[in-house]
């Protein structure tokens, strides 16, 4: 790989953020019974679908299949499906017969790529399932969690999923901000600006993500505790070399802000970033994407109206493996105009579609966003933007897989594309790392993060 360009200030965060809502909408004592019965313990139906495409949840996995041979943490994830082959495949010429189980980004992206998109559709598997105390802290939030001060913070237990049977858009948009996820994160990964032309400027990023509310185990109120911290220090390229972004985030931004501090090498200094979020280009991405739609979104849900739009059945990115996988080389792995199909998996799976529509008053790049969340997990896991006129502009998804050193599932490499410009972000890739992500080793804490440890670290 050539390092050019591009700077990279990445990996954002284990962010959180809580929506803004406004009711209590508690679930009911039906919907409490059901939890772990006709639904796994997070609210998703157990059965399959009608056709049975989608199989029934089994759940009959925690942590490490028997099959697999994992060496630990650090290492890239192992594909426990690997001697899979696609069912099918949907290319451009073939779409209209899958037209209904697709995003509008997917039909977006086959329409621009009519020649190199297309997608391999693989068997849905539903063997993963939480541990216990996740089980359990989510029977507790269905039964106490709430929005307050109109959504923008939340009362709800550590360790459990917030609203297992959402009312709202806000409730929803809480649990993919705040999911069930690593306590402690670190990687050094890789960032691709693929322009239109197929050339790529790269940059790559130390990370380090502690969420304080997710040690294995503890069931607490959330209070007014951290959610999380973040320090991405730039590696490349070298002009950036050096920039710390850090900061912390709490579970009411109307009481408390995200905080956030950037370490300038040139002057040697730290300084406060204020309002740092939202549509602020995200650091070292060329301005490829915003601030808030790192891992599809994180940070204040001020700005837009949130609504439910149902669930649907669609092809998604899921038990994404391959992609990680050492033995691909970015080079065979970036194409021009998006990553290539062979490494990609996609399931049919059960999603929530929730849209944000910007307020009015309110100032943002894109005026309309739909999110799609994978109802087992309460991941996100793709998105459409939109720009103020209402058009496509950009679409994005994110390649999950289940890591089995903290029995949840980890937010991997994304894919952030352009549509108008024909470029696409290849972010947080860890192929050509000798080491993957390092999650749940507890070597962090809050002392490694804030402007105190950017000065450290900046020396």
């Amino acid at each position: 790989m050539k390092p050019r360009l591009i700077g990279l200030a990445v990996a954002a965060a284990l962010a959180l953020p809580f929506a803004a809502g406004t009711a209590h909408a508690k679930a009911t004592a039906d919907e409490i019974a059901r939890l772990g019965k006709d639904t796994n313990c997070i609210g998703a139906d157990k059965a399959g679908n009608a056709d049975g495409s989608i199989p029934a949840w089994s759940g009959k996995w925690l942590g490490v299949p028997p099959q697999v041979d994992f060496k630990g943490t650090g290492n890239h994830p192992i594909d426990p499906y690997a001697g899979e082959k696609p069912l099918f495949e949907i290319t451009a010429a073939n779409l209209p017969q899958y037209a209904a189980r697709l995003t509008d980004g997917q039909k977006a992206l086959f329409a621009k790529y009519p020649d190199t998109f297309r997608m391999l559709i693989y068997p849905t598997h539903r063997d993963f399932r939480y541990p216990d105390a996740v089980c359990e802290a989510t029977k507790r939030n269905a039964e106490e969690a709430e929005l307050l001060d109109d959504g923008m913070g939340v009362h709800a237990y550590t360790n459990g999923v917030m609203f297992p049977f959402p009312k709202s858009g806000l409730e929803l948009l809480w649990n993919i901000t705040v999911p069930y996820r690593a306590y402690t994160e670190e990687l050094i990964s890789d960032n691709a600006y693929v322009i239109a032309n197929g050339s790529i400027n790269w940059g790559r990023v130390k990370s380090r993500n502690m969420g304080p509310s997710h040690k294995p185990g503890m069931i607490e109120p959330v209070g007014e505790r951290a959610a999380s911290w973040y320090l991405n220090e730039t590696l490349l390229p070298e002009r950036d070399r050096g920039e710390i972004n850090t900061g912390v985030e709490f579970y009411n931004y109307g009481k408390q802000p995200r905080q956030s501090w950037r370490y300038d090498p040139g002057t040697r200094r730290v300084r406060q970033s204020p309002g740092y979020g939202f549509d602020m280009s995200f650091p070292g991405t060329g301005g490829s994407i915003t601030v808030d739609e790192v891992r599809i979104w994180n940070g204040s849900p001020e700005r837009y109206d949130w609504n439910i739009l149902g669930k649907r059945e669609l092809y998604i990115p899921f038990h994404a493996y391959r992609v990680h996988s050492p033995d691909i080389k970015y080079s065979e792995l970036l194409m021009k105009g998006h990553a290539n199909p062979e490494y990609m998996r996609y399931e049919l799976r059960r999603v929530w579609v929730l849209e944000g529509k910007l307020k009015e008053g309110f100032r943002h790049l894109y005026g309309k966003r739909v999110m799609y969340i994978d109802a087992d997990t309460m991941f996100p896991i793709m998105a459409d933007n939109y720009d103020a006129r209402g058009e496509m502009w950009r679409t994005s998804m994110l390649n999950h897989f289940y890591a089995y050193e903290m029995n949840t599932w980890q937010a991997g490499a994304g894919f952030y594309h352009d549509l108008n410009a024909g470029t696409y972000l290849g972010f947080n890739l860890i192929n050509e790392q000798p080491n993957a992500y390092r999650l749940n080793e507890n070597k962090v804490s809050e002392r490694d993060f804030g402007p105190e440890a950017a000065r450290r670290i900046g020396q």
